[in-house]
């Protein structure tokens, strides 16, 4: 069969798109889709996603999103903002959409002018510790470690390492290792779990990032909303949320380019 396909990629995370709202592929088909990511045998991504038809009232699609090993996988966030700009070619939406993932519904707009996507992630319920580290869950499972100097940092050894650690072995975590400037912005690499690698981006590791350097660094008694700026290897991101007191997080957003690479099919 032909699989027609689009690339997008947000801040370097890249992702094959398929339109499935006719329900032509199957929910669950990890050898295929691990093989559509593949860099070397297929078409290359960080991830999959099917748009498929919606499954709750006032959403215009449902994002199925799949990691590079063809496994179904928890929310991405640059995945969501590249599925978002798909549905806006496609005309399934306009300007604003809302849309159904593995943790609920989403919202989100597109600047027409910009090219970029804001994408309203879950609200973050709360912060644990790990010794001097985080454990931040944005929709996907995040492990926070802040670092003097992240060119010093070897991402795929240490972030392999953390991942496979006993108690994250088994779900999988995703690894951050953030460097805070004095003016609040940050630098991030991330290991990804799915991927098993370094990605050049991850939109749910930011937010966490973006949370953990809050609660770190941030003044935990104002109720104001909070913008940060964050680059990393791919590009730069923003997210903005809403501190309670406590220490949870509403209002939570993730904004950036969302950009088309190219379509094409598969015969598979």
């Amino acid at each position: 069969m032909r699989f027609h396909f689009a690339k997008y990629q947000g801040a370097g995370n890249d992702f094959v798109l398929i339109d499935n709202r006719n329900a032509q592929l199957s929910a669950t088909d990890p050898l295929r889709y691990a093989r559509w990511c593949d860099r070397h045998f297929g078409i290359g991504a960080d991830g999959l996603i099917l748009i498929n038809p919606p499954q709750q009232p006032n959403t215009d699609f449902y994002m199925a999103y799949y990691n590079a090993d063809g496994r179904i996988g928890s929310m991405c966030g640059n995945g969501g903002r590249c599925a978002v700009a798909f549905a806006y070619h496609l005309g399934i939406v306009g300007q604003y959409a809302r849309f159904g993932a593995a943790d609920g519904w989403h919202e989100a707009h597109i600047d027409i002018n910009t090219a970029q996507v804001s994408l309203r992630m879950s609200d973050v319920a709360g912060i644990d510790r790990y010794g001097d580290d985080y454990i931040v869950q944005t929709g996907s499972p995040h492990y926070v470690r802040f670092v003097v100097d992240i060119a010093a940092i070897d991402t795929y050894r240490e972030g392999k390492a953390i991942r496979h650690l006993p108690e994250f072995a088994a779900a999988g975590i995703n690894v951050n290792f953030v460097q805070r400037h004095a003016d609040g912005s940050l630098l991030i690499n991330t290991f990804e779990r799915g991927v098993e690698d370094e990605t050049l981006a991850c939109g749910t590791g930011v937010v966490a990032a973006s949370i953990a350097a809050h609660h770190q660094y941030g003044n935990l008694n104002t109720s104001l909303s909070v913008l940060t700026h964050i680059t990393a290897k791919g590009g730069k991101l923003q997210t903005r949320f809403m501190p309670q007191p406590n220490i949870s997080y509403t209002d939570v957003w993730l904004t950036g380019g969302a950009e088309w690479v190219f379509d094409g099919s598969i015969v598979d």
